[in-house]
């Protein structure tokens, strides 16, 4: 079955969740232009976007949704498991993530991991930063901002 896709409108553009009944398989950044599919949203897809809509009002913290099976590595995994683990309004950078799965000199390699991330703002790798600032993020500097400061995170 192929994904569907629905949109969700911020501040700094348009979002986009796409996925099938299995879950969500990937969300979309408003740089990469989502467009909203025709009919009706799977409910994975149409919950994910009752709560991406919720949290970006600043209602919820946190994200329960099944994520869809996608190729990856063991350290993508490992990498976008404990950036799960980072709390609501708080950073880490790539150096402390590079040492929380067990790989201390890998900081470059966090930031491919993230780069990969298919669930952005659900899987919060905006909530990694580079030690001496904001660090880069796929939806650019604009979007990574406005995510943190939506926690309460100033970088």
């Amino acid at each position: 079955m192929a994904n569907f896709t629905a949109t969700v409108d911020s501040p700094v553009g348009r979002f986009g969740v796409s996925g099938a009944e299995a879950g969500v398989t990937q969300i979309l950044l408003p740089s990469d232009r989502p467009r909203a599919s025709a009919g009706r949203a799977p409910a994975p897809v149409a919950e994910a976007a009752r709560q991406l809509t919720a949290y970006l009002l600043g209602e919820r913290r946190g994200f329960d949704l099944p994520l869809a099976e996608v190729d990856a590595t063991p350290f993508q995994r490992d990498v976008w498991d404990a950036l799960r683990e980072i709390p609501y309004g708080e950073v880490r950078t790539y150096a402390e993530v590079a040492a929380l799965v067990g790989r201390p000199l890998a900081a470059r390699a966090v930031g491919n991991a993230n780069h990969h991330n298919p669930w952005p703002v659900v899987v919060p790798c905006h909530r990694v930063v580079a030690a001496n600032g904001l660090g880069g993020y796929g939806g650019g500097d604009t979007v990574k901002r406005y995510l943190l400061g939506l926690e309460g995170v100033s970088r």
